[in-house]
């Protein structure tokens, strides 16, 4: 698998994801744009890591490397949940917990010696969590501001168009 083969997957990834969590952060749910976007990216991640490290070991038949992976992907959920709160019906940490998912997966990368790819993921993580915190602010914007003129029509019938 070539290098333009794995950004192409992880920016499929990495999209879908983020389409997905535009339609729960529209929704109003607690994890949005950035969490799916993660979750999404860092699966494909795991994927990737799996597909050219199966491959580069193939030869030596005792030697699993994808087993210690196995085990990183399951500790870095078990970090995850701890980073996940629940107060007064509100959920929180669920990005952080995606984040350190997809930070399992970078150092599984580098680890395996995949540094493009560690290092590619970390760039798109960042533009998830710097680009896409500045788009979910405008949508929170462009949403108060719409509920705040529905409303505003509501309690004046007479400023309906």
């Amino acid at each position: 698998m070539g290098i333009d083969q794995v950004f192409v997957n992880l920016a499929i990834a990495m999209f879908l994801g983020m389409v997905i969590g535009l339609e729960r952060f529209v929704a109003g749910k607690t994890a949005g744009m950035r969490t799916y976007t993660l979750v999404s990216l860092g699966s494909a991640l795991f994927v990737t890591i799996s597909q050219i490290v199966a491959a580069q070991f193939s030869i030596n038949q005792t030697f699993d490397p994808l087993r210690v992976a196995a085990q990183v992907v399951a500790a870095a959920g078990f970090l995850g949940v701890g980073a996940i709160f629940h107060r007064n019906n509100q959920v929180s940490g669920v990005t952080t917990a995606s984040g350190l998912w997809v930070a399992a997966g970078i150092g599984l990368a580098a680890g395996f010696g995949l540094y493009e790819i560690a290092i590619m993921v970390t760039v798109l993580t960042l533009f998830i969590f710097i680009a896409l915190w500045f788009i979910e602010r405008q949508i929170s914007k462009i949403s108060a501001r719409s509920n705040k003129n529905f409303n505003l029509s509501e309690q004046h019938p007479e400023l309906e168009e």
